[in-house]
This record gives C-alpha cells, sequence and structure tokens, in this order.
C-alpha cells in the first residue's frame, strides 16, 4: 500500500516535488487543499522533499513552501524512503529521463504535459511506468473544469444526439511579442514542437476526454516570427522583451491547425472536427475554448470563461437558441468549492480536483485521472499532426491500449 494509516484513520502520503518554479508551488498547493476540500477520502499529505537544480529554489521550498528538505538533484527525492509520490514539474526536455527514473524507482507520478517532447519520449515514460506498476497522472488541467464535465456528461448521455462535428482552439498571445526572447520553448532540442505540442495538445487531451478518440488527422504548421533576441539559458523566460538584442532561429511552429476525425465506437460516434492553436496570436490570453454539434443540440465553453457555458437543445420551439448556464452543483466537482451557483472556481482549483484524482487513484480508489496511457494516446496525435504536416496526407493515429479516456471502445492492439 502507498503511504501509511494513521491512528485518526487518515491515509498519509509523503510528497517530492521536482522543480519549484509556478507549476510547482501549484502542485504544492494542490497537495495541501486535498484534506480540505475532499475531507470525505480521508487523504493527508506531508511536504517532504523537494528538488530544484537552482539552490535558491530548494531553498524556498524548504523556507516558504514547507518541504522538510530541499535538494539541488531531483535523484535525492526519488531515492528518499519517505516520499510516497513524486510531482515533475521541470521543463519538458527533462519529462523523459526524470519520468522513467521515478518509474524505475517505483514512486507513483503526477508528471506536467507533455510528457515528452514526442510520442517516442511520451512511449518510453509509458513502458517505464507499465513495467514498474506504478500509477501516473498527467497535468491535464482543463479537463476538470465543472462546465466541461457537464458537458461530457451531456454528449455521453446522447443529450446532444449524434455528435455531428467540433471545433476547438487555443488560441493564446503569450509569444505575439515579436521581441519576446529566445527562450527553450522555441528550441526543438528543448522543446520539441510548438504551439503543436505546448497548445495544441491540451486541445486534443480536451476533445479526446469530452468526445471521443482521435483516429485520423491532417494538419499544417506556420512559424510567424521566424527570429527572437537570444536569451542565455535559465535567465529569464519568454515573456522577457529584449530591444535590439542578437537574434536566432525560431525552430518550431508558432501556429498549428489540423483537421480530425473521431472513432465510431465512442460518444464522438464518427465526428470530424477542426482544431487551432496559435502562441502568437493578439487578442486572447487564455483561449482554451470548444464548440460541439449534434443533431439534437449543440454546446459550447471557453476558458477565458471557465465558470459558464453555453447550451441549445431543440431543433423547434420558441427557446431555440443558446442558453448560458452558470456553475453549479450539478457540475463536475463544482459543490466541492462553492455552495451556491454561480460562484466562481480558478485555475488553481483545477490542480486540487487534479491532485484529488491522482492520490484518490494512488490508494486504490476510482481511476478518473488522466494517466500515462491517455497522455500517449494524445502524443500520438500530435505526431500524426507533425507527420501530416511535412507530407500533406492524412496519417492514420496510433491506438493506444487503456487509453479509453473513461469512454468504452473495444480491445485495442499493443502499441509498437
Amino acid at each position: 500500500m502507498v503511504g501509511h494509516v494513521t491512528a485518526d484513520g487518515y491515509t498519509e502520503l509523503g510528497i517530492g516535488l521536482i522543480s519549484v518554479g509556478w507549476m510547482g508551488k501549484l502542485h504544492t498547493k494542490a497537495y495541501q487543499a486535498v484534506s480540505t476540500v475532499y475531507p470525505e477520502l480521508k487523504i493527508r499529505t506531508r511536504l517532504v522533499h523537494a528538488a530544484d537544480n537552482a539552490p535558491d529554489r530548494a531553498d524556498y521550498a524548504r523556507e516558504v513552501l514547507g518541504y522538510a528538505k530541499g535538494s539541488t538533484d531531483y535523484r535525492a527525492v526519488l531515492a528518499d524512503p519517505d516520499v510516497d509520490v513524486v510531482s515533475i514539474c521541470a521543463p519538458n526536455l527533462l519529462h523523459r529521463e526524470i519520468g522513467i527514473a521515478a518509474a524505475e524507482a517505483g514512486k507513483p507520478f503526477w508528471i506536467e504535459k507533455p510528457v515528452g517532447r514526442d510520442s517516442d519520449d511520451t512511449g518510453a515514460v509509458a513502458d517505464a511506468a507499465r513495467a514498474a506498476g506504478v500509477v501516473t497522472s498527467i497535468g491535464y488541467n482543463y479537463r476538470h473544469v465543472p462546465a466541461v464535465e457537464r458537458i461530457r456528461d451531456l454528449i455521453a448521455n446522447g443529450d446532444l444526439g449524434r455528435i455531428t462535428n467540433v471545433r476547438a482552439v487555443f488560441f493564446n498571445g503569450y509569444a505575439s511579442e515579436p521581441n519576446g526572447a529566445l527562450s527553450w520553448r522555441f528550441k526543438k532540442d528543448l522543446a520539441g514542437s510548438g504551439a503543436l505540442g505546448d497548445l495544441l495538445s491540451h486541445v486534443v487531451d480536451l476533445v479526446q476526454y469530452v468526445v471521443g478518440p482521435i483516429t485520423d488527422v491532417t494538419a499544417l504548421l506556420s512559424t510567424i516570427h521566424q527570429q527572437r533576441p537570444i536569451l542565455p539559458m535559465g535567465s529569464g523566460t519568454h515573456f522577457v522583451v529584449i530591444e535590439e538584442g542578437e537574434l536566432g532561429d525560431v525552430e518550431n511552429d508558432d501556429y498549428a491547425g489540423a483537421l480530425v476525425r473521431f472513432a465510431a465506437d465512442s460518444p464522438g460516434a464518427g465526428a470530424v472536427g477542426t482544431l487551432e492553436a496559435s502562441r502568437v496570436i493578439v487578442g486572447p490570453q487564455c483561449g482554451l475554448g470548444f464548440e460541439i454539434y449534434g443533431t439534437e443540440g449543440s454546446a459550447s465553453w471557453n476558458f477565458e470563461r471557465m465558470n459558464e457555458l453555453q447550451l441549445a437543445i431543440g431543433r423547434t420551439g420558441p427557446n431555440q437558441g443558446y442558453t448560458t448556464i452558470l456553475g453549479n452543483q450539478s457540475q463536475g466537482d463544482y459543490a466541492h468549492f462553492q455552495p451556491g451557483p454561480g460562484n466562481a472556481l480558478g485555475y488553481d482549483d483545477l490542480k486540487i480536483v487534479e491532485a484529488k484524482k491522482f492520490l484518490v487513484a494512488v490508494t486504490g480508489g476510482e481511476q478518473h485521472n488522466s494517466t500515462i496511457e491517455e497522455a500517449l494516446a494524445d502524443a500520438e496525435v500530435i505526431s500524426a499532426a507533425a507527420a501530416s504536416a511535412l507530407d500533406g496526407q492524412w496519417h492514420r493515429v496510433p491506438e493506444v491500449p487503456g487509453a479509453t479516456f473513461g469512454h468504452p471502445r473495444a480491445a485495442v492492439p499493443a502499441h509498437a
């Protein structure tokens, strides 16, 4: 059993953290909140050991966040016998190495997306986790929005009829400034793809979770700003603006667009869709959203107004068109955070839901968390899109065993 049961009947889990940046802080706060937001689970966490290669961040983890130990080598966290589960919040290029090491150390892990720079990286982590038999969870936090969970239920219950087509986007302007620094996010060897892997991966996961698995894809990529000012590694982020700096080449995509088909044996029932992502768009700040159309109705949602959804049911009658539905207790985990309808949840709350799902799975409860198999299925779609962008053809997406996204599916062959 992972963790131990205390005298008052709680399952106590020792937490390890690798990389103490913004996301590492969010994971920490989420772990701490689980026992108060979900007291019925009787799960309690202890902040045991955090690591970051920057000594000041390791000190911050100990002195401010409250971890008992701080190290500059992630291996110390994995070797610590008091660490029961690990959060991996390091940059993309380290996910494969650290994910495999965590699996081999026998530590269940919650890792941020993308798990790897491509499907090969993600597949290697999946193979290691499967061989070790450890529970995994992936940082696809947008799944947990109460409105998204409600739309997923409407589709699964057939309230929208047969799903015909889907439009989904992630339009984000984090790199819209042409003089924004050439950080690791713009380098193929460090980040892999650009908007395709960073942003469209969220779109792919969201629609596969809500509608069903994607089976076929054709795509195109575009780099809008071909060069950016060079920034020394570790001295800042892509938000840093450098005027009159030496320029270096952007090696990956600013925009990604794809046409997709959904599996016939899923709630999507053979639907088609368009998916887009941009990191240089001007206007949207965090414009992740989707529109889902069916023969009996439609639903739409956007993260910038995450606490509401638009719903239309029926083709005729005096009340045709969309109705705005605010967050309420019928949606996902909403009732765990707010006592009445119309009160807002925020981004950080979604990480608490994610932490809860991970810890429930770790302690032997029902598995409602995103898994490494589902991350691999997302990565296969992204890899198929990248291949299509090179040859202009439709590409079949390999099926991944165990990647059901909660949807019933027929048995599928093993991943090659």
